[in-house]
């Protein structure tokens, strides 16, 4: 059974604290990138060098564009998926070591910056287009960049690192 004054007091450690700092930066990182896009964009492809380009696309599904649909419902039922997953990454944050901690911070606060888009716009905006040449990968932005450097590092350490 779940004990809430448990978690409540797991959760108000100073060492938790910390990393709601960090959360919250990872979270602000990415709000000050996309609103920089969004006020500066103009349907133009910003043409950054060979391999990069500034490109706006409007991500109604999850990282990547996966997913994505014009069905409200499956919209709604697929962002309260995402709120349950946000719910239980911070409660196993807060009952980990101090690696596992870091890792879900960079996980939890790109889930948040993409939560907040898809609540604010009903979309999330992508706008980093990395290319070779003809051949595009999806058109991702800072959020996804920490999350799936989250993801990396805790299947990495999953491996390599012993508790």
């Amino acid at each position: 059974m779940i004990n809430i004054a448990n978690i409540k007091k797991n959760f108000l450690k100073i060492e938790n604290i910390f990393y709601l700092f960090f959360i919250f930066l990872v979270f602000y990182i990415d709000r000050y990138t996309k609103n920089l896009i969004l006020k500066d964009y103009n349907d133009n492809i910003f043409y950054i060098n060979d391999y990069l380009n500034f490109d706006l696309i409007w991500n109604t599904g999850i990282g990547f564009g996966l997913f994505s649909t014009n069905s409200s419902i499956f919209y709604k039922i697929v962002t309260i998926f995402i709120a349950l997953v946000i719910i239980f990454l911070t409660y196993a944050a807060v009952n980990t070591n101090k690696i596992e901690k870091l890792i879900y911070s960079f996980i939890i606060g790109g889930a948040l910056g993409n939560f907040y888009d898809r609540l604010a716009f009903q979309a999330v905006p992508d706008f980093l287009d990395l290319h070779v040449n003809n051949f595009h990968w999806f058109t991702f932005n800072v959020a996804d960049i920490f999350i799936t450097f989250g993801i990396i590092a805790f299947i990495v350490s999953s491996y390599f690192v012993k508790n």
